[in-house]
């Protein structure tokens, strides 16, 4: 699985950490697009190069990071074909996954530790689309894009 990941400057520290939990899966490949420091960019710039990758199919996930997760995540909703889903804990990224069928995870640098970060992560790559009633619903959620 391709993931691409990137960050605001808000979420850089929990950008490398994620990497790190990433490496753990010999079966993903990480596309970091940035930022790579603490200079102040634009947290829509960032999602809306992860999520570029995302709707082309050169990536099948991805990943955004800011400060509170928030901005990023509404950024990277804004994105035709992106069901981002903004995870604080293991159940929502389990739930944005099987019911959702979530193609980017949001999450919130400065609100959330690397520690349960680590925990969503794994979580949210191994859990798979259960599909039945729910494709039913997150066709539905699409539809309202047009």
């Amino acid at each position: 699985m391709k993931i691409t990941i990137g960050s605001d400057h808000g979420a850089v520290e929990l950008k490398d950490e994620v990497k790190k939990v990433l490496a753990e899966f010999d079966d993903v490949e990480v596309k970091d697009v940035g930022t790579f420091d603490t200079t102040s960019v634009d947290y829509p710039d960032i999602a809306e190069k992860v999520c570029a990758d995302v709707v082309s199919g050169e990536s099948e996930r991805g990943i955004v990071l800011c400060g509170t997760g928030i901005g990023i995540s509404i950024a990277a909703n804004k994105i035709h074909g992106i069901r981002c889903a903004l995870c604080n804990d293991v159940y929502s990224a389990r739930m944005s996954r099987e019911h959702n069928d979530a193609n980017v995870l949001a999450m919130g640098g400065r609100v959330i530790g690397f520690g349960p970060a680590g925990e969503i992560v794994r979580v949210w790559i191994t859990t798979d689309f259960v599909g039945e009633r729910h494709e039913r619903r997150v066709n539905k959620i699409m539809a309202l894009e047009k």
